[in-house]
């Protein structure tokens, strides 16, 4: 296998690395449902023509939580009550000759007070159709308690489904219909500004509401080796979150004469994206394969934005501000690719794709911002954006014995940027048409890749791939410009025992007019898994991520560019055991661990440590209204943020007859972050429940 990335994937390794702990913590599975144990009997029961096979598992969480509840609803969120915890039920034809229906396949998850629910269904019959249902629910919620005082916050609901019916699912000749829907509702706090820089924030409450549509026809013809795809879809959305504050406010300050009397904000955005979807597929036997997409969405938008507010100033006179934007907006986008795999012999493989991706973003929209009736800033028109690429690559796999393999290959991609920006000085009735003149920039990404496969014994199997890109003129500092990828596994399976290691190096280094930035990351690892017995399993697993990034900062005050430095370092360890028994084949013991910790760069404290190092003065405390603080000159400028997550659990199920089990389950997590107690929490969970078939 080779590493691959997308010739427009927008480098986060940044935002990766920041989030990867929270992220990690929020993998931790439940420690329900038990669905691995089985109850009723393997074969199902027999009524009439169909076999029946059901189970259900009802049972009763608990939660105590000590510390920040807020950081632990953001991160598991399980409480109190009784749910359905899991269920399944199939029925399945015994002749697949039913007369409505051959099988049904439901299966359930957290129904009725789990904050992540889940249910899926299938319905077929043979021949003729074939329906499939998907519908989540997830429950959000974010305190945000850490910036601007607690006064942001979300608390919100989202609930998806996804419909789709195949008619004639086995003929050569398939039709598609499809219905999804996203809807996102719940309160929202968030904060205001006003009325200039010597103002008071304001808390602003909302009610979230948004709501997607989608519907989908399509059909699929199979014909001398070809495979036509065709699907037209039509997504529409909307948003509409009004806001008001209708009762005088004093703001965060109340020592100074800054007030809101009133402030309404309305910001209706609806919108439709018709597109059209065809993908064409041919194996061509032994020698070539063929398969080609394509995909064009033709994206129109709606939107005004009109925000009042009145008050005073810090002065005590009298303030009015109104901010307005509205306008249409379009967003053509076409993509392509063409895909030609060629099979000269069977120890070598050829494979070339040609990719176009086109998108442009257009329309008629405006900014205005008035101040006690009287415009303020320039009236700021319409800006065009549009992103042309095209690439090219070639990959070729050379397959020497059973034992070795080696591949490489070369990509080449050429994108083009043009902005077209209009601004219309402050004063006029009506902004006139922007400039026609775009501003472009084009850059142009070549990349190489290379590997081999190696099984030098016969348990043992080694894989070594890696990556180099060039690219002359990123678009963004954090884009991709001088960058290697380098990554290697072995694995060893032997009978009942498996072992794997893996390392991977990610660097880039990029530089622009402005700014500059660079990252690395160096990821290692390594898992094992043995099962000596029919009654013991034991599985582990290591792993650990180092990231650092320096990125330039630039800040454009009264016109003066001034520039400072950001370095972030994160050491993520992660550790995990589980072990599982079988005792007296009546009941399974299941017992893990999992540790997941940031070591940062090693300080113990965000000052780092005073007694060693040379000093310099930091002008963070001036800045907050205090005295400069000495830091070690290390650690000046490094941002980390040193952390620590442990889950422990178990889960035991007893079984009372064929038919039924009992469950219990017992996880604790704990989080704490070194340099902050403000969101450490503990939280000890757990369940009971009874699983049974009938």
């Amino acid at each position: 296998m080779t590493i691959t990335r997308s010739i427009l994937r927008p480098l986060a390794s940044l935002t990766i690395a920041l989030l990867a702990p929270l992220n990690s913590l929020r993998a931790q599975p439940p420690v329900a449902p038990t669905t691995d144990e089985q109850v009723g009997d393997p074969r199902g029961d027999t009524t009439g023509d169909y076999n029946i096979m059901q189970s259900f598992e009802l049972g009763y969480r608990w939660a105590t939580i000590g510390g920040d509840l807020g950081m632990y609803r953001s991160v598991a969120n399980f409480g109190d009550g009784i749910r359905l915890l899991a269920s399944s039920l199939s029925i399945q034809s015994r002749d697949a000759k039913g007369q409505f229906f051959d099988h049904i396949q439901l299966t359930t998850q957290g129904l009725g007070n789990d904050p992540y629910q889940f249910a899926s269904l299938r319905i077929e019959k043979n021949r003729l159709y074939r329906y499939d249902m998907i519908w989540r629910q997830s429950d959000y919620f974010n305190p945000a308690l850490t910036i601007s005082g607690g006064e942001h916050a979300e608390n919100t609901t989202r609930t998806m489904q996804d419909h789709d019916l195949t008619l004639f699912p086995q003929s050569k000749i398939k039709f598609f219909m499809g219905y999804s829907r996203n809807v996102d509702t719940g309160p929202e706090l968030s904060t205001v500004e006003l009325f200039d820089v010597h103002g008071d924030e304001y808390p602003v409450f909302a009610n979230i509401r948004q709501q997607q549509n989608e519907y989908r026809l399509g059909t699929e013809i199979t014909a001398a080796g070809w495979r036509l795809n065709l699907m037209r879809g039509w997504e529409d959305f909307k948003q509409d979150t009004p806001t008001a504050i209708f009762a005088p406010e004093a703001g965060n300050n109340s020592t100074d004469l800054n007030t809101l009397a009133s402030f309404q904000r309305t910001e209706p955005y609806h919108g439709t994206s018709p597109y059209w979807r065809a993908g064409l597929f041919h194996d061509g036997g032994k020698w070539w394969a063929f398969n080609g997409r394509f995909s064009y969405v033709a994206g129109n938008r709606t939107f005004i934005q009109n925000e009042l507010a009145s008050g005073t100033n810090f002065v005590g006179a009298l303030q009015t501000q109104q901010v307005l934007a509205f306008g249409t907006g379009r967003q053509p986008a076409a993509t392509g690719n063409v895909n030609l795999s060629l099979f000269p012999s069977k120890k070598i493989t050829l494979t070339n794709q040609t990719s176009l991706y086109n998108i442009r973003d257009e329309g008629d929209s405006s900014f205005s911002q008035y101040f006690l009736g009287n415009p303020i800033s320039p009236i700021l028109v319409y800006t065009f954006l549009g992103i042309r690429t095209i690439a090219n690559s070639t990959d070729a796999e050379i397959r020497f014995a059973k034992w070795f393999a080696v591949h490489g290959g070369y990509q080449y991609s050429d994108r083009r940027i043009a902005v077209v920006d209009g601004q219309q000085p402050s004063g006029l009735a009506a902004p006139a048409p922007p400039a026609n003149t775009p501003f472009t920039q084009t850059n142009i990404l070549q990349e190489g890749t290379f590997g081999f496969r190696l099984r030098p014994i016969q348990p043992l199997s080694i894989l070594v791939d890696g990556e180099i890109g060039r690219n002359n003129h990123p678009y963004t500092p954090i884009s991709d410009k001088d960058y290697q990828a380098f990554r290697a596994r072995a694995e060893y399976k032997r009978k009942l025992f498996r072992a794997s290691a893996y390392a991977k190096t990610d660097y880039n280094n990029n530089s622009i007019s402005l700014t500059s930035f660079a990252s690395r990351s160096r990821n290692y690892g390594l898992d094992a898994s043995w099962t000596p017995t029919e009654w013991f399993s034991i599985d582990a697993g290591y792993a650990k991520l180092h990231y650092n990034s320096l990125g330039g900062i630039n800040f454009f005050v009264t016109n003066q560019l001034t520039s400072g430095e950001s370095l972030y370092i994160s050491n993520i360890h992660t550790g995990t055991l589980t072990a599982r028994f079988v005792i007296t084949k009546r009941a399974d013991l299941s017992v893990g661990y999992s540790h997941i910790q940031d070591v940062g760069d090693g300080r113990s404290s965000p000052l780092g440590d005073l007694q060693g190092g040379s000093l310099v003065l930091s002008p963070i405390g001036a800045l907050s209204g205090g005295q400069p603080v000495a830091l070690p000159t290390p650690f000046y400028a490094a941002q980390t943020v040193p952390l620590r997550f442990e889950s422990p659990q178990a889960r035991l199920s007893i079984r009372i007859n064929k038919q039924m089990r009992w469950n219990a389950g017992y996880q604790y997590y704990g989080y704490n972050e070194q340099f902050s107690a403000l969101q450490n929490f503990r939280a000890h969970t757990g369940y009971s429940s009874l699983s049974w078939a009938f």
